[in-house]
Order: structure tokens, then sequence, then C-alpha cells
């Protein structure tokens, strides 16, 4: 019995291994038969696509556009702008980054199979026609080739191709600086065919004209300009080979101020300023009142000068040079009127020098006669001495205060002599000395003037349209 118990349990065992060998080699079967289908399908899967692409390129010619001798190939176009700047107001030109999409349809090359769009690398591109699209404007433009080629090329089995490129344009921008640094540009794009003629090649935006050209918030960050925003149209040019469909876009920039209001306009208000102080300074105070002049002069010289290093040699002026040229009009005139003031006040001091010196020739003169004998007696003489002592008070009455006898004036001031002489120092003759009507009234217009110009000046500029649209001539 026991025996037969062992000889049970041996054989339940090996039945179990039998089991197992027999359900693992079952398992291998059929996992080895479903990855040798799937390998199947997908090797049946790449010929059928193999033989599409063989068979949309058979016969092809890359040289014909669609439908040649036909109707006309419409190329539908739209821009997404990766990067928008910088902007050269010296060169008048900008650089932007692009996605430059174009889509058109060649019945040549519709397809039949297992998937609805090709997705093809830029080798196919060379394989088949593409329009022959440039800017018209452009300076230097790239395609960005790392690394590989940025393209993207896609065929729909309608027939419909899908052609984006990457690239970094320089474009001309022609900009009219009359209102610098309160301007405004609207920088164009200007692509078109360079062989075919709108009777084998139109361009439409995809997208409608307020949809076609996208630029990202974040793409437009600029140091001098805001884009304020972009429009698009279409125009049509004549020339000798014939009638071109051109498309366009205007970028619409709006300078910055700020950076001008920093290095420029508010010096130059301050020069102003200081040039005006000279006004509150004694007339007798030579070297300040020149050195104040002087200073602010070479100043404003310098300020002009280096406000041009960021523009083009243009012939005209602009708001700026208006600007800078009423204030060094300013300064200049304050140089001026201290000019004046100290002319008009040697003038006076020469001219009570002359009174006094007749003054005291008549004062001699009268002494002189009334020291001497009276030649005549009687009536005559009376009178005589009576007119001569009338003649000698008028004229000492009518002498200047500093020619006055030392007995109506204790301490006599200084004589024009010293007024003349002294520079800066100050005379103690209050008639020679102290504020010139002429800085009084400095003190005033100056100020008036200088302010009324600004108010003007700001509210013309800050208040008009701004924006130069294109002139250039295509």
């Amino acid at each position: 019995m026991l025996i037969l118990k062992v000889d049970q349990g041996f054989l339940v065992v090996g039945c179990l291994r039998g089991m197992a060998f027999i359900l693992t080699w079952l398992f291998l079967s059929c996992a080895s038969s479903v990855w040798g289908n799937q390998h199947s399908e997908t090797s049946i899967y790449l010929d059928n696509i193999t033989r599409i692409l063989d068979r949309l390129l058979d016969g092809y010619d890359n040289r014909l556009r669609p439908g040649f001798g036909g109707p006309v190939t419409e190329v539908k176009t739209d821009i997404f702008v990766t990067s928008f700047g910088p902007v050269s107001d010296v060169e008048m030109e900008y650089t932007m980054d692009v996605f430059f999409r174009q889509t058109w349809i060649d019945e040549r090359l519709k397809f039949e199979g297992p998937i609805e769009i090709l997705r093809l690398n830029n080798l196919m591109v060379s394989k088949i026609w593409t329009p022959d699209t440039f800017f018209r404007n452009g300076k230097r433009s790239i395609s960005h080739n790392m690394t590989t080629p940025n393209k993207l090329f896609r065929i729909m089995q309608n027939g419909t191709i899908l052609y984006t490129m990457r690239l970094t344009i320089n474009a001309e921008c022609p900009m009219r600086l009359m209102n610098f640094p309160m301007d405004g540009h609207a920088c164009p794009l200007k692509f078109g065919s360079y062989a075919y003629p709108i009777s084998e090649i139109v361009y439409t935006w995809k997208k409608g004209p307020l949809s076609s050209v996208e630029v990202p918030q974040e793409s437009s960050s600029l140091l001098q300009y805001d884009l304020i925003g972009q429009t698009v149209s279409s125009e049509r040019l004549k020339s000798n080979t014939g009638e071109y469909v051109i498309m366009t876009v205007h970028f619409h920039l709006q300078r910055k101020m700020g950076f001008f209001l920093i290095q420029t306009y508010i010096p130059c208000i301050m020069t102003v300023i200081l040039a005006q102080v000279s006004f509150w300074i004694n007339k007798e105070s030579v070297p300040a009142r020149t050195v104040f002049g002087i200073t602010t002069v070479l100043t404003m010289t310098t300020l002009s000068i280096s406000a041009r290093h960021s523009l083009p040699k243009v012939s005209y002026a602009t708001a700026m040079d208006w600007f800078i040229a009423v204030c060094f009009a300013f300064v200049f005139s304050a140089l001026i009127e201290f000019a004046a003031v100290n002319y008009f006040s040697t003038l006076q001091a020469n001219r009570e020098l002359r009174k006094a010196a007749a003054m005291k020739v008549a004062a001699q003169e009268a002494a002189a006669a009334a020291a001497a004998p009276p030649a005549n007696t009687g009536n005559d003489g009376e009178v005589s001495a009576v007119d001569t002592s009338n003649m000698l008070k008028k004229r000492l009455n009518s002498a200047p205060l500093f020619d006055r006898p030392a007995k109506t004036f204790p301490n006599p001031p200084v004589n024009a002599h010293a007024f003349l002489q002294q520079g800066s120092a100050m005379p103690a003759n209050n008639v020679l000395t102290g504020t010139s009507i002429i800085d009084k009234y400095s003190r005033i217009l100056f100020p008036l003037s200088f302010g009324a110009f600004n108010l003007v000046y700001w509210i013309v500029y800050l208040t008009k349209d701004t924006m130069e649209m294109s002139r250039d001539n295509i």
C-alpha cells in the first residue's frame, strides 16, 4: 500500500510538470504569432507608403507649376512671428524671426491610402514644385539649417500642400524722423512671386486680413519701441515683365520717450533754468555771470551733439532738434542779456564821468569869477554878482550826487572810476550799483516765455498723429 501511494505522488507531480510545459509552449507560440503578424502589418504599411510616394513622383516634373497652361495657381500664406526686433534708426531697418507658411493645391500629388496626411521632411521639397516667393524689401534673409533645415512639408490626399520655413528676415523700414522722438513708423514686409505674373500665380491671405499675421505679446519685447499692431494688404505691381501681386504687412511701431526725456529733454530744461539764475546775480559780478553764460552755452552744444549720435544724418530738423535749438537760443540770449547790462552800465558810468568833469570845470570858473575884483560898480556890478551867484547854485544843484561838496554828504560815495575798475567788487554808489532794469524785466519775461514754449511744444507733439506710413516706392 505504501509503495502504491508513493507511485501515485510521483505520477501527480509528473502530470503537473507536463501541463506547465504545454501551457508555456502554447503562450510562446501565440506571442510569436502575434508579433509576426504585427511586424508583417508594419512592413505592409511602410511598403504601401513607399509605393504611394514612388507613384506620386513617377512622371512628376517639378519644373512646371500646378495646372500649367490652365487655371491660375493660388498660394495662400500666413505668418507667425516668433521674435520681432531689433529696429535700427541709423540703418532704417528691422529684424524678425518668422514661421512663413504657404499652402497650394497640386492635382498631380493626389493619393489614396491608409493615411490622410503625408508628413515628410525637407528632402521631399527639392523633388516637387514650390512657389518662388521672395521678399521685395528684404536686405538679408536667412533660412535656418541647424540641426537640419527647419522646413515642414505635408501632402494631403486631395493634393493640398503645406510648406513652412523658419526664416530670419532683415528688411528695410523707411523712416521720416520729423517728429522724433514722438514719432511712429509703419515698417513694411513685402513679398511675392519673383518670376510668375498674376496670370499664373496669385497670393492670398489664408486666414483673412485680421488673423493671417500673428505676433504674440512675448515676441515683441523692444527697447525703444512699442509694437501697437499690424495690418495686411495686397497690391499689384506693373513692370516690363508683367503684372505681379505684392503682399504687404505693415508693423506699426511707436517710439518710447523715456530714454530721450532722461538723456536730452530734462538736461536741456535744467540748463536753461541755470542760465536764468544769472539774472539774480549783481551786475557788478562780471566773472560770475560770464562763467554762467559760457558754461551753459557749452553744455547746450554738448547736448545737441550727443543727441545726434543715435540718428541718421538726415537733412531736415527733427522735433528734438527744434527743442534743443530753442533752448540754445534761451541760453545764448541770457549771455547776450548780460552783455547788454554791462554795456549800458558802463555807458551810464561814462556819462556820469563826463557830467562830473563838466561840473568841476564850471565850478572852477565860477569860483575864479567870484574871486576876481569887480570891474564895474553900481547897479550893474550888483546885478552881475547876483547873476553869477545864481548860476553857481544852479550848476551845483544839477551836479550828480557824488560830485556835491562834502558838507552835503559827510561820507561821499565812490566815484565812477571806482565802479569801472573794481570788477566783481561791490561799489557803494547806489546810483551806479544795484539791479539793472534789463535784469528786472528778464527775470519775468524769460521764465514766462520758456514756459509758454514748453506748453505749446508738448501739446502739439503729444496730441498730433505722429505715425508715419511707408512712402517708399517699389
